[in-house]
């Protein structure tokens, strides 16, 4: 008899609600008259328009992640940060029709035995994918829990073979102004970067995403490939990645550059220190009425806060 022990994080499958009970519960919804507004402002992807999404057929397992109910697909692919797209919430999900997936490669650099230019599929083994419902919160105070489909970072990394020299994980995300209109806005210094400290990035929590809800990612969620990791402010999981750089000094992120002040190069979840323009002890889940507590590493305290012993998370945030 096989025994499976679980993880901390994983949720029992009795408290997954699946996701024919999401559409239920919004036609639920509209059938009061409570999913009007909603239809007039969500962007012109629907539950329906999903279903016409191949799933992933082999290799998927169901551990779920947060203990919590997972937000809606309808949700997570309308509200959105992806700024290549537009810096409106609903913008990604208008325009990232453009974006061109397939084919998608993915370039290596640095310290590493194995470099150059892959193809998606020899990064990541899509038949042994996993799918694990983690919390997202943004630094803008909002939240969701997502049900992504992936592998750990720490499986990609390992084909790759890092050196003894790299140190960290630079990340990079396209820049195609004709596939992505908000690159022609200066919103930012693009392309867009992001980057981990290796041992972060080897954490099992640390994921590469090509999925949702068992469907694969749709423009707006930063398809084909994207980073997730859990405990740290969501502009940290780069979205649509073309460039992996094994480096041997911390790299500067975009957001950092932009302004250094406000989003350090860490950017874990910390409840105990606010942005300078707002609180973060307490954060809107997308869905809910009213506010929750923000948790410490988002939840995930157990699993990373060895990561960061000895370290000021005030000074390092």
């Amino acid at each position: 008899m096989l025994i499976k022990s679980k993880k901390t994080w994983e949720l029992p499958e009795s408290q997954v609600t699946p996701e024919r009970l999401f559409i239920d519960r919004r036609q639920i919804m509209k059938s009061v008259g409570l999913g009007v507004a909603a239809a007039m402002i969500s962007p012109v992807l629907r539950l329906s328009d999903a279903k016409a999404l191949p799933a992933f057929k082999t290799g998927l397992r169901t551990d779920y992640a947060s203990g919590e109910e997972p937000t809606s697909f309808e949700d997570i692919t309308s509200y959105n940060n992806f700024y290549e797209f537009g810096t409106d919430k609903g913008d990604p999900a208008k325009n990232a029709h453009t974006l061109v997936t397939d084919p998608w490669s993915v370039e290596v650099t640095g310290h590493a035995d194995r470099t150059g230019v892959f193809a998606l599929e020899e990064l990541v083994d899509f038949n042994a994918l996993e799918e694990r419902i983690y919390r997202l919160r943004c630094v803008e105070a909002w939240s969701m829990v997502v049900p992504w489909v992936g592998a750990p970072l720490a499986n990609v990394l390992k084909k790759l073979e890092p050196t003894s020299k790299a140190e960290f994980v630079r990340f990079e995300t396209l820049a195609n102004p004709r596939q992505m209109p908000g690159v022609r806005s200066p919103v930012l210094d693009w392309p867009y970067v992001e980057g981990l400290r290796m041992d972060e990035a080897m954490n099992p929590l640390t994921l590469m995403a090509v999925g949702v809800y068992g469907k694969p990612l749709l423009g707006q969620n930063g398809a084909p490939i994207r980073l997730v990791v859990p405990w740290k402010y969501g502009f940290k999981s780069i979205k649509s990645i073309v460039k992996i750089s094994l480096v041997e000094d911390m790299p500067m992120t975009s957001w950092w550059k932009q302004n250094p002040r406000e989003y350090g190069f860490y950017s874990n979840v910390n409840p105990k220190v606010d942005h300078p323009r707002w609180s973060q002890a307490r954060e809107r889940r997308i869905g809910d009425f009213f506010k929750r507590e923000t948790l410490m590493f988002n939840g995930y305290e157990n699993e990373v806060a060895s990561l960061y012993v000895g370290m000021d998370l005030e000074k390092y945030f």
